[in-house]
C-alpha cells in the first residue's frame, strides 16, 4: 500500500490551483525545484504520471486529476476527524484567525468578536482583511479558519473543498446628494437614476455589481467619477458629485449631506456568506465563532440559521 504523504498532496492540489510551478512555489514559500521535486517523487509513489509537457509549461494528466478528486475527500475526511478529536473539549479556547472584506468588519465581524470576548474570554480571534474572492484562497492557504465573503465571489462549479452558509442579505441603497431632485421621491426606483453621473470603481466586485444591478434595471450607468473607498463615494456624492449605490452594511452611520434612499420595487441585493473549509465547521472553536457571525447577522436581519 502506498505511504501517503499529505504535503505532496498538496503540492499537486495547489499546481492545479495556481497553475504554474512557479506561481505553486510562490504560494507555498518552495523553491520551484522543491516543487518539481516533491511531485516526481509523489509520481514515482504512484507509479503513473502525474504531468505532461504542455508548450513551455506541464498541466495534470488525467490520472492526477482523479488522485486529486480523491485528496478532496481525504483531506476533508481529516478535517473531521480533528473536529470529531476535538469534540472533546467545549470549544471555549483556542485561537481562530476569521477573514472578512472590509464592510463586513464594523457592522458583523466587530460585534460578533466582541460578544465572544466577553463570553469566552480564553478564545482568541485574529481578524485579516481580504477582498471578498481573496478568502476562499486564504481558506485554501491554511491561513484563515472562518472567511466572510460574497456568493458572486464563491469559486465557480462545485468545489467540494469548502462549506458555504447564508448570513446576511445586504440591500443596495442609492446614495444620492441631499439637495437631489429625487432625494424626496415617495418610490424611488432604480431606473429612475438612469440619466444620472454614477460613481464607483474601475474594477473589482463593487464595479460589477454596479453595473450588472444598473442593466438589470434596464440601463448602462454613466461613470463620472472612479471610486472604490466608500468614504470617498459618500463624501463625492454629499458634494454633488453623482449618485452611487451603496450596501446598506457600508452605510450604517448617517453621512451628513447624503440622502440614503431604498429602492422600492428593483432594489439589488448582494448575499453574505460565512467559509470554512470542508469539515472544519465542526471543530468547536470554529463552531462558536460561526455561531457568533450568525447571531450578529440575524440582529442585522439575516436569515436564522441553525448550528449543531
Amino acid at each position: 500500500m502506498t505511504d501517503w504523504d499529505l504535503r505532496k498532496l498538496r503540492v499537486l492540489r495547489a499546481l492545479e490551483e495556481f497553475g504554474t510551478v512557479r506561481a505553486t512555489a510562490e504560494a507555498l514559500c518552495m523553491t520551484p525545484s522543491a516543487v518539481s521535486q516533491q511531485l516526481s517523487s509523489l509520481s514515482q509513489q504512484v507509479g503513473v504520471a502525474l504531468l505532461e509537457a504542455h508548450g513551455r509549461r506541464v498541466r495534470l494528466t488525467d490520472a492526477a486529476h482523479a488522485l486529486l478528486r480523491h485528496t478532496d475527500i481525504v483531506l476533508a475526511q481529516l478535517e473531521r476527524a480533528e473536529a470529531e478529536l476535538e469534540g472533546f473539549a467545549r470549544g471555549e479556547a483556542g485561537h481562530v484567525r476569521v477573514g472578512a472584506f472590509a464592510t463586513a468588519i464594523p457592522s458583523l465581524v466587530v460585534p460578533a468578536l466582541g460578544a465572544l470576548r466577553r463570553a469566552h474570554p480564553g478564545l482568541t480571534t485574529r481578524v485579516h482583511q481580504a477582498e471578498a474572492a481573496e478568502v476562499y484562497d486564504l481558506l485554501s492557504a491554511g491561513e484563515i479558519d472562518v472567511g466572510l465573503s460574497l456568493a458572486a465571489q464563491a469559486p465557480t462549479g462545485h468545489d467540494g473543498r469548502y462549506d458555504r452558509r447564508e448570513l446576511l442579505t445586504d440591500p443596495l441603497d442609492a446614495a444620492l446628494p441631499a439637495h437631489h431632485r429625487l432625494a424626496d421621491a415617495r418610490a424611488l426606483r432604480l431606473r429612475d437614476l438612469a440619466g444620472e453621473p454614477w460613481i464607483y470603481g474601475a474594477s473589482g466586485p463593487w464595479r460589477d455589481i454596479t453595473v450588472a444591478s444598473c442593466a438589470q434595471a434596464g440601463f448602462v450607468p454613466e461613470q463620472a467619477h472612479v471610486a472604490s473607498d466608500w468614504r470617498a463615494i459618500l463624501d463625492m456624492v454629499a458634494a454633488g458629485m453623482g449618485v452611487a449605490l451603496v450596501p446598506r452594511l457600508a452605510a450604517a452611520d448617517d453621512t451628513p449631506g447624503v440622502s440614503l434612499r431604498v429602492l422600492r420595487s428593483d432594489q439589488p441585493r448582494r448575499h453574505v456568506v460565512s467559509a470554512v473549509r470542508s469539515g472544519a465547521g465542526g471543530r468547536p472553536q470554529v463552531a462558536v465563532v460561526l455561531r457568533a457571525l450568525a447571531d450578529t447577522a440575524a440582529d442585522l436581519g439575516g436569515p436564522s440559521v441553525q448550528f449543531n
